[in-house]
């Protein structure tokens, strides 16, 4: 689109093995777009059946293995409960949920206390929309590490 925003049409992603300059770097694992939650239609093909993480925005640049830790086989949406409208991304994430048919729910977030609000944003939205999801819970610690 040359004068739209390509986050409007919901894209699958295939990859090669990349290489910069002299360097080989992994290979991403984001196998669609878009990632914004607030960009994602609830009918987007690439979340039916998925195993979905909802990272907060942050982390991938906190853990240097984000792509193959977390990615890799799995949907991504992500959004900052800090900045974004938490009634927005809730209605938004609900919908997602509801028309799906998510295998699962991993929500990756930072230490930091304003970062709990997207695990308690899939909380309630897989409560309002009925399904019986699992959710799992990472913690991503300020220096880089996962909470354990």
């Amino acid at each position: 689109m040359a004068c739209g925003c390509s986050s409007a049409t919901v894209q699958e992603i295939a990859h090669g093995k990349g290489e910069i300059g002299h360097h080989t770097h992994q290979t991403s694992q984001l196998c669609h777009w878009p990632v914004q939650l607030a960009l994602v239609p609830a009918t987007a093909p690439f979340l039916k059946g998925a195993d979905l993480v909802l990272a907060a925005d942050c982390t991938a640049f906190a853990y240097s293995d984000f792509h193959q830790d977390f990615l890799k086989y799995h949907a991504l949406i992500i959004a900052c409960p800090k900045l974004d409208s938490f009634d927005a991304h809730l209605n938004i994430l609900t919908q997602l949920i509801t028309h799906s048919e998510l295998k699962s729910l991993d929500v990756v977030h930072m230490e930091v206390p304003c970062c709990s609000g997207l695990v308690s944003m899939a909380k309630q939205a897989i409560a309002a929309s009925g399904k019986n999801i699992p959710l799992n819970e990472i913690t991503i610690m300020i220096d880089g590490n996962l909470k354990i």
